[in-house]
């Protein structure tokens, strides 16, 4: 397989280049300062990616950069996106023609997989509690989309009302049994699970240091603190855990690891060897992790052992 890669030296970039060339693919690192014939400005003119997707097999977008044109631009050749962002892969999916992959990482990505595969009825409450781990460098985009909750609202939340990021909290279990304070976040599954229309889908957030998760919640009333972020020192691990849970029958499906940059870099290599091998997705448009991945494969992606 032949691979191009779009933000091939971020933080997750680098992982994504990492597993597909141990495992034998081809990878083309594009960007806005490679040299010669990779050399894409993904904020300006994209024919060049054109061109260059006609040479792929598949295009996986780990640059940050948001642009519904990518879909157009790499035709017929299968497109992974990582975006964490509802309003673009809402787009996304409404344009897409050829095959593309709506958030391919660890949320959404594994938290999709892990939403879908719970046994519901209509009307259930689905919550997804994210940590993250505050010990982890981060790349530009993970700070930047992070800054983006403050002062803003969920985008198009289940409940049809307006729901401000970081707001509302909930008090729930990690992996290791310890109950942490979560925030409401926008993160999207409850847009790319709208399929499972009868289910009430929340995301929720905290940080792997209860002071940092508060001294989040605080920015998060103080829009005028959204450049802290960036400055703030990464105190504590780098451990991470996503939970799928439902409320009516406590039923979990749950994931835990080192390292969220690592954990997304895997899972979006995995879908692009997944989608590219797959010969009928030739025939469909957007799909979802939880289309493409079990949380048994996920699990075995995350561990090393596929």
């Amino acid at each position: 397989m032949h691979a191009l890669l779009l933000g091939a030296r971020g933080a997750v970039g680098t992982v994504i280049r990492r597993e597909l060339e141990r495992e034998g693919h081809t990878v083309t690192a594009a960007s806005r300062t490679a040299d010669g014939d990779t050399g894409v400005d993904l904020r300006g003119d994209l024919a060049r990616l054109s061109r260059l997707a006609g040479t792929h097999d598949v295009v996986v977008n780990a640059s940050g950069v948001e642009r519904t044109e990518f879909v157009s631009a790499v035709g017929r050749t299968p497109l992974v996106d990582i975006s964490a962002t509802g309003a673009y892969l809402e787009a996304l999916r409404a344009i897409a023609v050829a095959p593309v992959v709506l958030g391919a990482g660890l949320v959404p990505g594994l938290s999709t997989i892990l939403a879908a595969a719970l046994a519901a009825l209509p009307g259930d409450e689905i919550d997804i509690l994210v940590m993250l781990g505050t010990g982890e460098q981060h790349g530009p985009a993970a700070v930047a989309w992070t800054a983006g909750l403050i002062g803003t609202d969920v985008y198009r939340p289940p409940e049809g009302t307006t729901v401000p990021n970081l707001g509302e909290t909930l008090r729930g279990s990690g992996p290791d049994g310890r109950v942490r304070r979560y925030l409401r976040a926008d993160f999207p599954d409850h847009i790319l699970l709208d399929e499972h229309g009868d289910r009430v889908i929340r995301s929720y957030l905290t940080l792997s240091s209860a002071p940092m998760t508060g001294a989040l919640r605080i920015i998060g009333r103080m829009p005028v603190l959204r450049g802290a972020l960036s400055r703030t020192p990464h105190i504590g691990a780098e451990f991470w855990h996503v939970i799928a849970r439902n409320r009516r029958t406590d039923e979990r499906r749950e994931a835990s690891g080192d390292g969220q940059s690592e954990a997304t870099g895997r899972l979006a290599a995995f879908a692009a060897v997944r989608i590219a091998a797959t010969p009928e997705a030739t025939a469909v448009g957007a799909v979802t992790m939880a289309d493409l991945i079990t949380p048994d494969e996920a699990r075995e992606v995350l561990t090393g052992r596929r």
